[in-house]
């Protein structure tokens, strides 16, 4: 199916994901909802016509794998209500508040699976310029599954006579009626289309005929991988940019974007800066880091297995022969999943949630039992017995066996005092 109703939005401000993560027991749950967000969000300032006031597009992406769907005379159907106030930064007024509903309709229930679909929706706000928090929630009106947000944005007042919008990142542009489709995720993989993004140049005077922008990319240390710099020819009004950087190799890991406008006597009139991710091909966006993603393997990989990978003389090689570990493990070859590459870093990312201290939550006795074992069935916790130490036990029903970890130091770190033994020390699905 082409999921064209789809797609038009969001990527929280910086960030990137947004969830909430209930404080209970129910660590299938909780855990699944960290790991990949429920819903992306951006934010994209622009002109209004409105004296005095700002438009603000709000996106909102919901993964279609994400919502519940329910059987239907025609297929499956699934429906949610989106719901975006926006409050003063100190959350003491209530400025506007839009709800709206949603209803997917799908042929097939793969679809409500696949990764590849998902929904898009948008709303607009006029508001002054300065700082507010937006609170997005999300609710799935038949799970009663809600997921709530918090961002504080600050809304920009642009130059009168020179100024430009702020950049939203494009998955596709060669769609029908030169629409384009949005990267609310910010997850670009170059070698699909390159680094495509969307921006407006506004102009009040129709005497300025061009203007010059500047396009960096920096990496984490700021240092620029990459400058291009271009004259603009521009008309009075809006003036719609579609930028495409072609032939671009960056490392896996984040990158920011920065885009400057400068008027014709080369005078820098603004600087915007937008974070995205770099993909490998092959590569899911659950890993932002090939080298610790290969190190977390310990618990599944052979020593020998880690070895062939590490000691590949490219990245190519080593993505080539990461990919070709977790082929072999792929239960249904013949889908687009591989459940056990993601229930494997599923559990190393909520043991890094979870049980980190001045080790990585993977590396602690915790996060190793909780990777292998996956979620206990039972776990009773003594935090604060007079007469012990904090210890923990946890209960595996299958297997009939319990582990105890006891918190030496008073500091969260609990060590395993009934350590795994023979076939336990490696991964079980």
């Amino acid at each position: 199916m082409k999921t064209e109703k789809l797609f038009v939005l969001i990527l929280i401000i910086f960030g990137f994901s947004a969830f909430l993560l209930a404080q209970n027991m129910n660590y299938d749950k909780q855990f699944r909802m960290s790991y990949e967000a429920f819903f992306h969000q951006d934010f994209i300032t622009t002109k209004s016509d409105k004296p005095g006031l700002t438009k603000v597009d709000v996106y909102i992406l919901v993964p279609y794998k994400n919502l519940q769907f329910i059987k239907t005379g025609q297929g499956f159907t699934s429906r949610y209500t989106v719901s975006v106030a926006v409050y003063d930064e100190k959350k003491e007024s209530l400025i506007v508040e839009k709800t709206w509903n949603e209803t997917l309709n799908v042929i097939d229930f793969s679809q409500t699976t696949s990764k590849l679909n998902y929904n898009i929706g948008l709303k607009s706000f006029e508001l002054k310029p300065g700082s507010y928090l937006f609170r997005t929630g999300v609710v799935d009106n038949d799970s009663k599954k809600e997921i709530k947000s918090e961002n504080v944005f600050k809304v920009r007042e642009l130059n009168s006579d020179l100024d430009l919008s702020d950049i939203l990142f494009v998955s596709k542009s060669d769609l029908p009626d030169n629409k384009i489709l949005p990267n609310i995720s910010r997850n670009i993989t170059l070698s699909n289309y390159g680094l495509q993004f969307y921006y407006d140049i506004f102009s009040s005077d129709s005497i300025i005929k061009k203007c010059f922008v500047e396009y960096e990319i920096l990496d984490r240390s700021s240092q620029v991988v990459f400058k291009k710099a271009e004259e603009k020819k521009i008309n009075a009004g809006r003036n719609q940019i579609l930028e495409q950087i072609s032939d671009l190799r960056l490392d896996l890991g984040t990158f920011i974007l920065r885009v400057t406008i400068k008027d014709e006597n080369f005078r820098t009139i603004n600087v915007l800066n937008k974070a995205f991710f770099s993909r490998w091909v092959g590569l899911p966006s659950t890993v932002n880091d090939l080298d610790k993603a290969i190190a977390q393997m310990v618990y599944i990989a052979s020593p020998q297995e880690l070895s062939k990978i590490k000691d590949a003389i490219s990245n190519e090689d080593k993505l080539k022969a990461f990919l070709e570990f977790w082929k072999k493990k792929d239960p249904s070859p013949n889908n687009e999943e591989n459940e056990v590459f993601d229930e494997y870093f599923r559990r190393v990312n909520y043991a890094n949630e979870n049980f980190s201290n001045y080790n990585e939550g993977w590396r602690t006795d915790r996060g190793m039992v909780y990777i292998i074992l996956g979620t206990p069935n039972n776990i009773d916790r003594h935090p604060f017995e007079y007469d012990s130490k904090p210890y923990e036990i946890w209960e595996y029903y299958e297997i009939n066996r319990s582990f105890v970890f006891v918190d030496q130091t008073g500091f969260g770190d609990y060590r395993l005092i009934t350590p795994l033994t023979g076939d336990l020390f490696r991964y079980r699905y």
